[in-house]
């Protein structure tokens, strides 16, 4: 019996809750090489989520229409949805890239415009892309991330993020992207010490060249980070978009990241 009343106050709590359905997804090289059939199936793959994340958009013009095409789509499916592009980013020539976020407009709404995070520019190759959004009179504000690769060490990128939190204190921050480093790296402990959480443990989210044993996941790379004592998660998951296709070598033409997805209850 007091696990059922406990069962009940749980669902209870959510419902009381503005509840946002998230979902992140590098989207390697989304520029003019993407298909339109390529568009279409990223399009029917997020179009059930309230806001989108997206990394790894190409810094030229190719990369601003794949977001406009994919927004065509997406208003073709039976909601309307708005979307916003970044600049490009302030790393190398070679290495810059913009970010981009599409979400439902009779869900959410975004508040101000979007920004770069140019205050550690000079730190990090590919600074934030940060948008606030309110649904139901809450508010919370996406940090949208794509570090350098492993081997050039993203968390000496990654540890400047312990210090957004007191740039924006009036701010609901929750980062998100492809890190290039898993959760329990000890660059996230100053966050961690903030109250912040990984949506996911232990997830791996980069896709291999080849399936070995079954496995086609390589490594914990992308995730989504909230503070706990303004947000709740549940039911995070991720998408395996790549058992649609006969092999990865096919997937890969959408992908080598599956997206992520969370619902977000604002606290």
């Amino acid at each position: 019996m007091k696990f059922r009343i406990a069962l009940f106050l749980y669902f209870i709590s959510f419902n009381l809750f503005p509840q946002i359905k998230t979902l992140s997804w590098n989207l390697e090289n989304f520029g003019k090489s993407k298909s339109d059939e390529t568009i279409a199936f990223i399009a029917s793959t997020i179009k059930d989520y309230d806001i989108v994340a997206i990394q790894e958009v190409v810094a030229g013009r190719g990369g601003a229409q794949a977001v406009a095409r994919l927004a065509d789509e997406l208003n073709r499916k039976g909601a309307k949805w708005d979307y916003t592009i970044s600049d490009p980013t302030s790393g190398s020539a070679n290495k810059k890239e913009r970010y981009a976020y599409l979400w439902k407009t009779a869900r959410v709404s975004k508040i101000g415009r979007a920004w770069l995070e140019k205050k550690y520019s000079a730190v990090i190759e590919r600074e934030p892309y940060c948008a606030t959004f309110e649904f139901e009179g809450k508010q919370i504000t996406l940090v949208n991330f794509h570090a350098i690769t492993k081997s050039k060490q993203p968390e000496r990128e990654i540890k400047y993020f312990r210090y957004l939190p007191t740039e924006y204190p009036h701010l609901n921050l929750v980062f998100l992207g492809d890190f290039n480093c898993p959760q329990s790296h000890s660059v996230f402990g100053p966050l961690r010490v903030m109250g912040y959480r990984p949506a996911f443990t232990g997830q791996k989210t980069s896709l291999k060249k080849q399936c070995k044993d079954k496995q086609c996941l390589a490594s914990e790379f992308d995730n989504i980070w909230y503070n706990r004592q303004k947000v709740t998660v549940a039911n995070s998951m991720v998408i395996h978009f790549y058992t649609f296709f006969n092999n990865l070598k096919n997937a890969r033409v959408i992908s080598d990241h599956i997206p992520l997805t969370t619902e977000l209850y604002l606290n």
